[in-house]
Parts: C-alpha cells; structure tokens; sequence
C-alpha cells in the first residue's frame, strides 16, 4: 500500500512511542454507580471471524475488551468496514448464524440472555409501517409490547408521553409515509423508531447508525434525545450506540468512546480524553478541527493513495494505525480497563441474573391488533389490494366480453374449460403483485420480532384475519363480472362455489409467497421465484396437458397432486359440467351428461365430490400459512445452536508487542 506523509501542527513532535500522561487526581469507584436498576454490560479479548467460504475465515473483531455503564451513553467509532457494527450486534447477541464468536460478554457478570423489555435495539433503517400516523404507531405497539394488566388508557398515556419525550408531540397525527408518500422526515422517523423501543423502559439500549443519513442538525437533536434518555424517568439506562462521524456538538454527548481500525481496538476510554491520547502519541488535532473527524481521518486507510497531506512525517495511514493500537496495548489506561472488567465482574458476582422475562401482551391481545393494524395499512395502502381491485375488474370485463355467449353447443365444452382454467390460472397468479407490500411488511415483523414485541403465530394470524375482507371483495366482485356475462351454469349455488374456490386460490398464492418471503427475503428475486413456483404448478396442474398424458416422472409424481391448480380445475369443473347436458359431437344429434364430459374431455377424477376439492385447497392455505410459521422459528431456534457450533477460541493473526512505558489513569475509570 503506497504511503502517505502525516504533517503535524508547528512546534510538535512525532513519538514513536507513547507518553506518560499526567495521572488525573480524580478516579471513579464502582460502587459509585451500581445501583439495583442499572446493566453493567462487560466484554473481554471478543474476537468474531466470518467464514470467506474456500478463501478460509475473516477476523472482523480481533480482541476488544471493554465495558458499559449505567447513565452513560458509549460510542463505537471507527471508519466504514471497521466493526461497529459487529461489535454492536455481538453485544446484542445478533451476529450472523456465518460468524464465529470467541470471548466473554457478561450482563451484570452473568452469562444470560438479554430478556425481553430489558433491552431494545434500534436498526439503522427505519422499518416503519408507511401509513400509520406517528400516534397510531406508537400506540400500536404499546398494545403489542405491553402487558394485559395495563388498561388502554394507561397505555395511550405511555405512548403519548413517550412521544412527547422524543420531542415529536407536533408530528402526532402525521403519517409517516414512504416511497410516493410524504411525510416524517429522516430525523422524525428515527425518533419514531427509538419510541417505539422505549415503551418498555428497557434498561440498556443499543443503537445502530442513529445519525445515519441525517443533517448535523438533525443528527444533533436525535442524540441530544438519545442521550437524555440515560437518566429519564429514574431509570440509569446503559447506551451503546455505533456512529460514523459525529459533529463536534454530538461529539461531546458521548461518555466512553471506543474506535476501532479494522477489527483493533484503537482507543477506548472517557470521549474527553480521545484527543489528549491522539496529541500525546504524536497525532495532534488541529485547532478548530472536529475531534471526531481527526480520528477517523488519522485511522482510516480507505484513501490512502488519494490523501495528499497526512498527519505525521512520512507516515502511512497502516503506520499511524500500528502505532496508535501498540500505544494503546502499551498503555495504563487500557491495563485499567481490564481491571474495570474485572472489578465490575467482581461486584457483581453475587447478583444473579439481571431479571426474568417481562410479560408483554397476551396471545389474543396480539392477536387482535396486529389483526386491526394490518387492516389499516392495507385500507390506506393503494398497491396493496386496492389497485390489484381495479386490475381484476378490468380483467374480469375482459373475460366477460371475450366469452359473452358460450352457448349450448358442443364448442363450449371447451370454453367453458379455458375460462375456468384461466380465471383460476392466470387471475389468481396476479395475487403475486401484492408481494412487494408484504416485503415491506415483512422487515417490520423482522425487526419487531427480534425485538420480541409479539410472537410469529399473532402475526400469521393477524395478517390471514385482515386479508379476508379484501379478497372476498376481489372473488365476488370482480368474479360476478367474470362469471355471468359468459354464461356459465345458472344458480347462486354455482357462483357461491365459484367464488369461494378464486378465493382459495388467491390466499394459497399469498401463503405460497409468505414461504418464499421467509426463505428469499428480496422482494424483486422473491417475485422471480414465487412465480416459478406457480408456473411449474401451472403445467403440472393437469390443463395444459391432461392427468393421463403427463409423464410419470416429476410431472405426474409428485407435481400433480401437490400442486394446487389440480383441486382448482376439478372443482371449478365439476361445479360447471356436473348436471349439464351438452353435445356430445357437433351435429349435436346426442345430449352427454355433464359427467361423461368430465371424465372423457377433461379426464376429471369422480371419486369424490367438487367439495371435497375445495376443502383440499383450504387445507393447502392451512399447511402453507403452517410452513411459514415453522420456518421462521426453526431458523430462529437453528440459529444460536449454530452460533455455538462455530464459537471456539480463533487463532490470532496478530501480535501486539506491549510497551512497558505507562499512560494515565484516566478520568472515570474503576479505582
């Protein structure tokens, strides 16, 4: 890697190895801040590798040791690559089933999981629903997360003081609106986010990029909230939050900053002390300059080539980076960091477990208002449903008017056929289009779930309860327009029958793409795969080239019988031909019973009634909606086990020579 000079300001000296710094007179005992409410967070030599395939593993945190504290807000810095991110999600207990984790993270010097409404952990992207005003989402998930023993009213009171705390009390009625749709802006939607994860009053909160893609202002005002929140409400809550480049003003909200270079610990310590380590080890801020931004320009080796000045005489940015993290192992302050770990451990090592479990809302509260949320968005959301309405109407006009008339004779035997077949074939296959809604519906689930504000079950049932009105409108009324203009068998019996099968039909493709969601989480490959699926069922559903006729393999074993056009198809016949008579050639000397056609033309199984078929394909949304839901939670379970069976100790890359000179005590470390 071609180097660069580093420049430094006039009268100052580059070191090659690190000060003494003077001792600060004042140190901060432990017991000072431990109180019963409060989460000690401690990590110790954390190492987390990813597999690279056959190019062998990666190390992304190669042995961070560190600690948060109650009251305090932590910031991971470091440039884009570094692992802030990582170490955020290693310390949330949210890394990659891929990656191996190696270390010790201790809560309170226990080893035990984050319980629900304990934590809470804020996404760098906002997964918001786009209609729901800022009240109602809030207020949503208040129901959701908080217990039944709570009334209503006491729990639109916590949402709306929570709100107010967030300084979003004038966006209360806003939507917060999406792609096409104005509304919140990026600084609103990310005070949004962190309301809804602080109805619990969690007592440690992880954030991931808070500023990212915000103004310095906005960027300001969120972390000035955020860091309020470290002693609202009586609660000493512990703050860890990744962030990129802060400003100078956000810079000075932090506690404890930790940076890190390329998985290394460069500095961690009091934020207050960052730029005197960087002065004193020969990497000066310039005056005027943003801490925050002299450090990362110092540590980040992306732009080595294109860096013109540096910060140190013939230094490379690798150079500065090496020296930086040697002074840092050489240091005092980072011996005293491991003891702060170890007496932290210490005071806590009577305590037990943080706390149980906190109850949230019972199975039939979730139940109902995911149900009732659901809803909503899908009323207010044009693309969901209501568009699809428009497209099916016109479609259905299009069949009326295609094949108004059939007639009595013998070639509407045949059409009768393809109008069924297309209307349970290519105008359920349209129900695909709903998809990318249910995409966006998708990644709020992800985050809420993870967030464990309410069970996979609720939510398969909340979302199968509130698409019920909408596609009984789609199968009645846009099916009335397809059905009676052609003339199909007469009796509100037969259109009752028919609708209720378009209607399966429509719910099995959408149970069909709840699986594919859960399995190819991108909309776009999501749609590409979805509708693979259903053209294979297509060809093998026993139409387009009949039962008798398909080859044996895959075609007719098993595709035929799994694939739900069959059951389709044989109902939607049987309940058009059966009590018909009809030519049985085209003179039409000869009447054939409807059945005969049935099993001749057709080659439609007889054994069993047409609602025998319809049940099957009931049976197919029930085993559908089934699969999805074990899906979800076997990838849930599967995922820490497999965690634990790529955890072992990793083999370092590299060597840290430690200094013998001493650095500072620093002020606010453990005496």
């Amino acid at each position: 890697m071609a180097s660069h000079s580093l420049e430094v300001e006039a009268g100052s000296t580059v070191h090659p190895h690190p000060l003494p710094i003077r001792k600060r007179e004042r140190s901060i005992d432990v017991n000072d801040t431990v109180e019963e409410d409060g989460v000690f967070l401690t990590w110790k030599d954390l190492w987390v590798r990813v597999q690279m395939g056959r190019r062998g593993q990666r190390s992304i945190l190669q042995g961070v040791t560190g600690y948060a504290r109650p009251g305090e807000m932590l910031a991971i810095m470091g440039p884009s690559g570094c692992g802030k991110s990582t170490l955020l999600d290693a310390l949330a207990g949210r890394l990659d089933s891929n990656t191996r984790q190696s270390g010790e993270i201790l809560v309170n010097c226990q080893k035990q999981a984050l319980a629900y409404g304990t934590s809470a952990y804020v996404t760098q992207d906002d997964a918001l629903i786009t209609t729901l005003t800022v009240r109602e989402a809030v207020y949503y998930s208040a129901q959701l997360q908080l217990p039944d023993s709570m009334t209503k009213l006491e729990k639109k009171e916590r949402a709306e003081m929570t709100i107010k705390e967030m300084g979003l009390q004038d966006a209360m009625d806003t939507r917060i609106g999406g792609w096409g749709a104005k509304g919140l802006s990026g600084g609103q939607k990310r005070r949004v986010s962190i309301c809804i994860e602080m109805l619990t009053r969690p007592k440690l909160l992880f954030l991931d990029e808070p500023t990212s893609g915000l103004d310095s202002a906005a960027s300001y005002y969120v972390m000035s909230r955020i860091a309020s929140l470290g002693q609202r409400d009586g609660v000493r809550r512990t703050i860890i939050t990744s962030i990129h480049q802060p400003s100078s003003e956000v810079f000075q909200l932090f506690n404890t900053l930790c940076l890190l270079s390329s998985g290394r610990t460069v500095y961690f310590g009091p934020a207050s002390g960052a730029n005197e380590f960087f002065a004193l080890n020969g990497f000066p801020c310039p005056t005027l300059n943003n801490p925050s931004d002299h450090f990362l320009k110092t540590i980040n080796k992306d732009f080595d080539q294109d860096v013109e000045q540096g910060l140190g005489a013939g230094m490379s940015t690798e150079e500065a980076i090496n020296t930086l993290v040697t002074a840092y192992k050489a240091s005092e302050i980072y011996q005293h960091v491991k003891r702060d770990v170890s007496k932290i451990c210490k005071q806590f090592q009577d305590y037990g477990e943080l706390e149980k479990k906190r109850t949230h809302a019972g199975f039939f509260t979730q139940c109902f208002v995911l149900t009732r949320r659901s809803f909503t968005n899908m009323y207010r959301d044009l693309g969901y449903y209501w568009l699809r309405l428009v497209i099916y109407i016109a479609m259905a006009i299009g069949l009326g008017t295609a094949f108004g008339g059939l007639g009595d004779n013998y070639n509407s035997i045949k059409d009768r056929g393809s109008l069924l077949a297309f209307i349970s074939t290519f105008l359920t296959f349209m129900a695909i289009g709903g998809f990318p809604s249910f995409a966006e519906d998708m990644k709020v689930f992800q985050r809420e779930r993870l967030n464990g504000h309410y069970g996979v079950t609720s939510f398969v049932v909340g979302n199968t309860l509130s698409s019920l009105p909408y596609l009984i409108i789609i199968a009645l009324l846009p099916g009335a327009i397809a059905y009676y203009p052609p003339g199909l068998q007469r009796g509100f019996d037969h259109f009752l029958y028919f609708a209720c099968v378009v209607y399966a039909c429509m719910i099995l493709v959408e149970s069909i793409m709840m699986v594919v969601a859960s399995i190819v989480p991108n909309f776009l490959m999501g749609i590409i795969a979805g509708a693979g699926i259903q053209g294979l069922m297509m060809l093998g559903g026993g139409f387009f080239r009949l039962p008798n006729d398909l080859p044996a393999p895959f075609w007719k074993y098993p595709l035929y019988y799994v694939a739900f056009h069959r059951y389709a198809y044989q109902g939607l016949f049987k309940n058009e031909f059966e009590g018909l008579w009809l030519p049985d050639s085209q003179t039409g000397q000869h009447l054939v019973d409807g059945n005969e056609i049935l099993r001749t033309v057709w080659q439609v199984e007889m054994g069993y009634s047409k609602w025998v078929d319809l049940a099957i394909l009931l049976v197919m949304v029930a085993v559908y909606r089934l699969l999805f839901l074990v899906i979800i939670k076997s990838c849930e379970k599967l995922k820490p086990v497999i965690s634990t069976l790529l955890s072992g100790p990793p083999k370092p890359q590299t060597q840290v020579v430690e200094n013998p000179i001493s650095t500072p005590i620093w002020e606010g470390s453990v005496a």
